[in-house]
């Protein structure tokens, strides 16, 4: 979360507070930027930027998964079909002898 974004949440929130304690507002909001810096802080949070990377990578690795997946299906169709050309030619042999 940007800084501004920290800092207006707490401006808002000094605001927020009931009239008598207006007196208080700029140790208010001062207290406030403090634990939300704090608290935000202890969360284990990514940036936009470094969130779009790892998206990226991630599309990235499932288009190789996708790929190498048919190419194993074909190869396993092949291999299928290659088998079965043999079995029948084995089985044409034992009939003429």
């Amino acid at each position: 979360m940007a800084i501004e974004s920290i800092d207006e949440l707490a401006r808002r929130l000094a605001e927020s507070v009931p009239q008598g304690l207006r007196s208080m507002k700029d140790d208010l909001e001062k207290n406030f930027q403090s634990v939300l810096r704090a608290g935000l802080g202890k969360l284990d949070l990514v940036t936009r930027e470094e969130f779009e990377v790892q998206e990226a990578v991630l599309a990235r690795t499932r288009q190789k998964l996708e790929a190498l997946e048919e190419r194993l299906i074909s190869i396993e169709t092949a291999k299928a079909t290659s088998k079965k050309k043999k079995t029948g030619k084995k089985k044409a042999k034992a009939k003429k002898k």
